[in-house]
This record gives C-alpha cells, sequence and structure tokens, in this order.
C-alpha cells in the first residue's frame, strides 16, 4: 500500500467515524439550514463524498453527485451549511475543496457565484 494511498484511506475511516459518532449526539430539531434535519445526519448522507473532498483533483463518485444533486435540489443553504460546519472541519475536510464538487460533477443547475462563507461556490 503505497503511502498516500494509506494516509488516504485512514483519513477516509477516520472522517466516517467522526460523522458517525455524531449520530447519537442530541440534537436540537428547530427548522436550520436544513430544515428538520440535524447537519450530522446531511452530512453523514455525503460520506460517498469523502474521496472527492480530500483532492480536488480527484474523480467525484456517482454516488456522491446524485447526492449532492439531490441536496442542492431540495436545499441548496443545507449543502452550504454541512461543507461549513464545525463538524465538517473537525474532521480535517477544506472547505474549499468540498465546494467544488457541485462543478465536478457537471450540476447544471448548481447556484454559480453563490457565497459559501467566505468560499463562492464554482
Amino acid at each position: 500500500m503505497s503511502s498516500n494511498y494509506s494516509g488516504s484511506f485512514f483519513a477516509s475511516i477516520a472522517i466516517f467515524l467522526l460523522l458517525s459518532t455524531h449520530i447519537y449526539v442530541k440534537e436540537v430539531h428547530a427548522a436550520g439550514e436544513c430544515g428538520k434535519t440535524p447537519i450530522s445526519n446531511a452530512a453523514l448522507s455525503l460520506s460517498a463524498c469523502l474521496g472527492a473532498v480530500q483532492n480536488v483533483r480527484a474523480k467525484v463518485s456517482p454516488a456522491c453527485c446524485s447526492r449532492v444533486s439531490v441536496l442542492l435540489r431540495n436545499s441548496p443553504k443545507c449543502l452550504c451549511a454541512v461543507f461549513l460546519s464545525p463538524l465538517v472541519k473537525q474532521a480535517g475536510i477544506n472547505p474549499a475543496i468540498a465546494i467544488t464538487i457541485p462543478k465536478r460533477c457537471n450540476i447544471r443547475n448548481r447556484p454559480a457565484g453563490k457565497k459559501c462563507g467566505k468560499y463562492t461556490l464554482p
């Protein structure tokens, strides 16, 4: 196993474990950016994107593109909230790479030029 591959593999496992453990944390069920869905659950639904958030040149899986497309269609503010959440930052995900996923998936109706915190969606 190459050191780059093993580093990515272990980073992916760490991110998955971090995201999955937050499911058990009691969440406030007020309507927020993701409606009544806790951001941790929305983030976990994007677990297929773990490889794509580590490297801007990594191929984005069809499963990731599908989930991002659905989230963008149903709640574009939720996707931004997930990418900029403390949970995602704790997992070591770079928001500047994460917000490139809609463009890398060739999602046609992505919010072009829209701000996501201090980052601009591509």
